[in-house]
């Protein structure tokens, strides 16, 4: 799991710090555009080539960023504009595209919209995602599929008080996947890699209407949605599993388990504003419909003998979901301002659901059954806020939640499945916050904020339970200067009846923006983030048979990210980008990955994750006519592991760069 969090950290800091792309906002040809009858029209659009030299492990690139060689419409946007505000059909259309052609992620969007009948909007993306699978899993996950989303509004009289809206989505991935199974002798025996075809669709459908009446805003929305996963599992060829000490044999296996299942459901949203109060209400219903079977059949050779099992688990749950929420706000005075909020979910899934194992080979079987799970969780909290000053005001807070967990199940004879025994748990929260915003001069203000907890009943190990929090801002401005600095720490004591838990984190940071001249400008940022934790841990492992084993959860981040960029406007000659990007895990300072001794040596290498993730880039972009730019970029990355689980490093860099025309007509 937290090769899998640190694998997603370093995947998001590359997606979100600035691709080497120009934006399409770089202005090519006349901004007011070029008149077309009744309508005006501003284009452009920008085809190049992407290139890329990948060196290391190419799958983890892959995952992290996948661009790869080919042409491409890099960006384009279109604007047509009635240029009187009575079109014939459209008043306006808005299209931008980006990536289109072979990047692996891709987007539309496209508005039109016609004064004061109706609006529509579009937007669809793709997502090809590739993963090749966590290195402790030694290559038996992988998954390499494609996500594409779309969605769909109208909205009909929008400027009128009473507006009608509908609207469409849809969510599809598909794909080949490799995962794996645990088979035979009560889920203590091998694992063993098994093929499956991704098909998954996700449909919804929306009818609603909006109306403003005596101050109110009254919205009320029904919605329609519609899941469907058939995906099969299936084995290539017989296998003898991950562990190769072990004389566990798969020989035949196959696994169908179709979902169908529709939710509708009901969105309402009531609001006003006066001069001495606000209130603002949601209230929603889903009621989940899902029928669900699951077909598995398993044949091989296991530490006893011949192994040849059939599992069959089906049901006709239904998941009703209830969630209210009202926001009321007080202003007594110009000073004061009062806010209370409660918060409502009740989440239900009620139905037989059967859960059936065959031994054929011993002629025994088992049974599990579940009947109910229901989960209602209240919250209320209320905020005071007082202008002590135009300079200073103070806020406090008091939070209340309380959480009512209970589930029905058993393991009797399937004619007489459920002996109707509840098993619940509840825990309660508690928890203040106070703090002030000072404007401690002209240019200068401070944000201070803390936060204490206590809950008497955590249902999970990393719930809050005995915590606390402390917040701080420091934010200057003036003229082309803007600095922030904070600083966040957050302490937290756990315990279950498992074990005990405990956290500590702290985040330092800081940006500084400076608008040295009218040609050059400059952007910084840092960040640290130092997380440490402790727990216990009980878990199966050892060879030839896997055995009981317990031991400490020690995990160590000191995760450092800075920022870097030069933005320099070479008036009519060139536009330049210079940037830098380094993320930094420390881990805990080891010298050395080899464990000290036998006792920790399972448990020494997965205790901190030491990595270094960097990318510089550089970005040109040349007038070459009126309406036309060159552009051209290069980007470099970096990824090391320092701590080489299974002797495996993911380690990578990459060359990558583009050159395009950007052409406006």
């Amino acid at each position: 799991m937290r090769i899998l969090l640190l694998s997603l950290l370093f995947a998001v800091s590359a997606l979100a710090q600035e691709t080497v792309v120009p934006t399409v906002s770089d202005q090519v040809g006349n901004a007011r555009g070029d008149n077309k009858g009744d309508y005006n029209v501003v284009q452009s659009w920008e085809l190049g080539y992407r290139y890329s030299l990948i060196g290391g492990d190419e799958g983890k690139y892959r995952s992290d960023l996948n661009f790869g060689n080919g042409i491409r419409l890099l960006n384009s946007f279109l604007t047509v504009n009635s240029r009187d505000g009575k079109g014939k059909l459209f008043d306006e259309i808005i299209l931008t595209t980006h990536g289109l052609g072979n990047d692996p992620y891709e987007s539309v969007t496209l508005r039109i919209q016609k004064n004061k009948l109706y609006t529509y909007d579009f937007q669809w993306r793709l997502n090809s995602y590739f993963n090749p699978g966590l290195d402790t899993a030694r290559g038996l996950h992988l998954q390499n599929t494609q996500q594409r989303w779309q969605d769909q509004n109208l909205t009909l009289f929008p400027n009128n008080k009473i507006r009608f809206k509908a609207g469409y989505s849809r969510n599809s991935e598909d794909g080949p996947a490799l995962t794996t199974s645990n088979l035979f002798e009560n889920e203590r025996g091998d694992i063993f890699p098994v093929f499956s075809n991704v098909k998954r669709v996700y449909n919804s459908y929306r009818l609603g209407t909006d109306i403003d009446f005596w101050g109110f805003r009254l919205s009320v929305l029904r919605r329609w949605e519609l899941y469907k996963e058939d995906t099969p599992y299936s084995l290539t060829a017989p296998q003898l599993g991950y562990n190769l000490t072990d004389v566990s044999k798969l020989t035949g296996f196959n696994r169908s388990a179709p979902i169908h299942g529709d939710t509708p459901g009901w969105l309402v949203h009531l609001s006003t504003e006066k001069r001495k109060y606000a209130v603002n209400g949601r209230f929603g219903y889903t009621g989940g419909n899902h029928n669900f079977v699951m077909n598995e059949s398993a044949i091989g050779t296991g530490l006893l003998g011949t192994e040849n099992r059939l599992v069959i688990t089906y049901g006709d749950a239904k998941r009703p979901v209830t969630n209210a929420d009202l926001n009321l706000s007080y202003f007594p005075t110009a000073k004061i301002t009062v806010t209370n909020n409660t918060s409502v979910n009740d989440t239900r899934i009620v139905g037989n659901s059967f859960y059936e194992q065959f031994d054929l080979a011993t002629l025994s079987a088992t049974t599990q059954n579940f009947q109910y799970l229901g989960i209602v969780l209240v919250t209320n909290s209320t905020d005071a806020h007082y202008h002590a000053t135009k300079k200073l005001d103070f806020f406090g807070g008091y939070r209340y939640a309380t959480r009512d967990i209970k589930s029905i199940q058993s393991t009797t004879d399937p004619n007489t499945p459920f002996t109707n025994t509840v098993y619940s748990q509840t825990n309660k929260l508690y928890a203040g916050v106070a703090g002030l915003n000072w404007i401690v001069a002209s240019p200068l203000r401070l944000h201070l904020e803390t936060e204490i907890g206590r809950n008497d009943n955590p249902f999970t190990l990393v719930s809050d339970k005995n915590y606390h929090k402390i917040d701080g801002r420091l934010q200057y401005k003036r003229k082309s200067i803007f600095a922030t600095a904070g600083y966040k720490e957050t302490y937290n004591n756990d315990s279950i009846t498992l074990t005990s838990y405990s956290s500590h984190a702290r985040n330092y940071f800081s940006s500084f923006n400076w608008a040295a001249k009218s040609w050059v400008s400059v952007d910084a940022s840092y960040a640290k983030l130092h997380l440490d934790t402790l727990g216990g841990l009980t878990f199966f492992a050892g060879t030839p048979r896997s055995t009981l084993q317990t031991g400490q959860s020690i995990y160590v981040s000191n995760i450092h990210a800075a920022t870097l960029g030069l933005r320099f406007d070479l008036m009519k000659h060139a536009d330049l980008y210079l940037g830098y990007n380094i993320t930094l895990d420390a881990g805990d300072g080891r010298s050395s990955l080899l464990a000290p001794g036998t006792t920790t040596a399972l448990l020494y290498n997965v205790q901190t994750f030491p990595l270094k993730f960097q990318s510089p880039l550089l970005r040109l972009t040349v007038p070459v006519t009126k309406k036309i730019k060159w552009n051209a970029g290069y980007q470099y990355y970096g990824y090391r592991e320092d701590f080489g689980i299974n002797s495996v490093l993911q380690n990578y860099h990459a060359l990558t760069g583009y050159t395009s025309l950007l052409w406006a007509f």
